[in-house]
């Protein structure tokens, strides 16, 4: 499986807070059968002051780390994002990371408080060439009166993460049941972790995936942590592998994605 929502890297945001800690997540990982993990630090202005070179350096010092330390996963770059001005320009520029340098990004809303003009700005990013994955929608407190906007901004070409923790219950009842929502729904395009710890929120996919399975079948638990995650990496089209839906077959990315799994930067 393929993790393409974490925190491991130490010491740079509110996830992993010493080296020990993020070897003790990556084994976690690998133990669940995860292989290869997205880095993906808050980038928050004022809060996290992170960008692209360094992220990427940080990521490289860990690489390191889990290969001096015989942890088989696989890193690549990426960053959590938060709707500012100039966002579009920082993700030209690089200093805003997008997934292994490809078209895909992860967008966090705010928590408790709806961005304003949110579709507008997520459309101006998809016409500008990117697509936002839009993070854990199913964890917002005002999830409940903008349901709609989500559905609105999946058929403008946005997709959706839905953290597997939230699916058994690891963040509340609402959580799960919004989770369970988006999953049932079809508007959930990627299962992550959002992993930030070795405890309650630490790096397994395999429990929530179980709940996917058993609200839209085995194919598109698949395609959500193996198939568009490969896509996302590969920065293969999102019309390709989208559209979420129930026992449905796609065209496989598997074969060019494994080949060169192990050569990524």
């Amino acid at each position: 499986m393929i993790d393409l929502h974490s925190h491991i890297l130490p010491g740079i945001d509110d996830g992993a807070k010493t080296l020990d800690e993020s070897l003790e997540m990556a084994r976690i990982a690998v133990a669940d059968g995860i292989h290869t993990m997205a880095c993906t630090p808050h980038i928050y202005p004022g809060m996290y002051m992170n960008d692209g070179p360094g992220i990427e350096c940080a990521r490289f010092r860990l690489q390191a780390e889990l290969v001096g330390n015989g942890i088989p996963l696989k890193l690549v770059t990426g960053a959590d994002v938060h709707l500012v001005p100039g966002l579009i320009d920082g993700l030209k520029s690089g200093l805003v990371p997008t997934l292994n340098g490809s078209r895909y990004f992860l967008l966090e809303p705010s928590h408790t408080t709806p961005p304003p003009r949110l579709e507008d700005s997520v459309f101006n990013l998809i016409t500008s060439g990117y697509t936002p994955i839009i993070t854990h929608p199913e964890r917002l407190t005002w999830v409940e009166s903008h349901y709609p906007v989500f559905q609105r901004m999946v058929a403008q070409g946005a997709w959706m993460q839905v953290t597997a923790g939230a699916l058994t219950g690891a963040f509340g009842k609402r959580a799960q049941q919004w989770g369970e929502r988006f999953v049932g729904d079809g508007f959930t395009h990627i299962l992550a972790t959002d992993a930030h710890s070795t405890g309650r929120r630490c790096p397994r996919l395999s429990e929530g995936l179980e709940v996917v399975r058993r609200l839209v079948g085995d194919a598109e638990a698949q395609r959500m942590v193996v198939e568009r995650p490969i896509a996302v990496l590969e920065n293969l089209s999102p019309t390709d592998f989208g559209l979420p839906q129930k026992e449905a077959s796609r065209p496989s990315a598997f074969g060019k994605w494994f080949s060169k799994v192990r050569s990524l930067p």
